[in-house]
């Protein structure tokens, strides 16, 4: 347990951070409030991104985005069928000069790593990712290569609607993203600003406004932020209520559940919430911190029945539900 009170200092200097970050989104950005919030408190708790939308919504922009305010090394890797887990962590390669093989490194050691349709790639190339993403490495003829130092952030996209040539992630792969944020269509004024600033040729890049170093620096600084232990409880009765269904929901709805939320949850919890107290201005956690983006870290690991899919309930009701059958601390 970290017991270290942040400074003055430290929440100043976070909290300018935080401004310029949002600043250079809306400059480049229209709308997508929800989606900057999200992955803003992904970053800040060193956590992978999973982003759902119909295509068009500016996914790739908004990763994008992110990764130019802080100038941060950027790979975007577009997923295909036919892709290949070489083609992502790297390969060895043999070198007919020298005789021997020399270990090639792929797009994935990067800071900011967007996996564009990730769902498009076979279960093998996305397995590949699994040890970069919870174990901030790689292996490659069996030596095992390291991540950045610094900030290893992977944003993937994913097409919920198209199903050929697609293929589901698996659970352990979804319960690796910190947090699951869906995005939906700009309104008819966002739309309009966005038809405004293509025309007046808004659309430039411009120079980073914080280094990778400023990101560093702000993850260590959440770290810090004050959590009670009554918020921790909190939220490990919020993660044991989706395991436990049938004592808490009604049986219409109870039997929509197939599977709770692993620990992982409540970890997810913990790291966001101080990343969201952060960003409202606080060195410490509230219930409504933890409560924000509850289904934003719940979404994807718990699991619906298909009987739900058809009877079209959505998982962001069954987690109101479960979450607002707690007591509040």
């Amino acid at each position: 347990m970290n017991n270290t009170n942040i400074t003055q200092e430290e929440f100043k200097y976070a909290q300018d951070v935080i401004r310029k970050l949002s600043d250079y989104y809306d400059s480049k950005m229209v709308g997508q409030r929800s989606l900057k919030f999200a992955l803003v408190s992904a970053i800040l708790a060193d956590g992978h991104i999973l982003i759902e939308s119909v295509p068009g919504l500016a996914k790739t922009t908004a990763a994008k985005t992110i990764s130019d305010a802080v100038g941060g090394l950027f790979s975007r890797i577009q997923c295909t069928p036919d892709l290949l887990p070489s083609d992502i962590i790297g390969t060895q390669i043999y070198n007919q000069s020298n005789g021997k093989f020399e270990t090639t490194l792929g797009p994935v050691f990067a800071n900011f790593v967007l996996l564009d349709e990730i769902n498009r790639s076979s279960a093998k190339t996305q397995s590949a990712m699994l040890e970069a993403m919870q174990e901030r490495q790689v292996t490659i003829g069996g030596s095992s290569y390291s991540m950045p130092d610094d900030v290893f952030i992977v944003i993937a996209t994913q097409n919920p609607i198209e199903q050929e040539g697609t293929y589901l992630l698996s659970e352990a792969q979804t319960d690796r993203f910190i947090i699951k944020e869906k995005i939906t269509y700009p309104s008819p004024d966002e739309e309009t600003e966005i038809l405004n600033r293509i025309e007046a040729g808004a659309i430039v890049k411009t120079d980073p406004v914080l280094t990778i170093q400023d990101v560093d620096r702000v993850q260590s600084i959440v770290e810090k932020v004050y959590m009670d232990v009554a918020i921790k409880k909190y939220i490990s009765f919020i993660v044991n209520a989706t395991r436990h269904v049938e004592k808490i929901l009604p049986p219409e709805l109870a039997g929509y559940v197939r599977m709770g939320a692993s620990p992982r949850a409540s970890i997810a919890f913990m790291k966001i919430s101080k990343a969201v107290a952060l960003i409202n201005g606080r060195t410490y956690v509230t219930p409504d911190d933890v409560k924000m983006l509850r289904h934003q870290i719940l979404r994807h690991r718990i699991e619906l029945s298909y009987s739900a899919i058809a009877d079209d309930v959505e998982v962001e009701t069954i987690i109101d539900k479960l979450v607002g059958s707690i007591q509040t601390p």
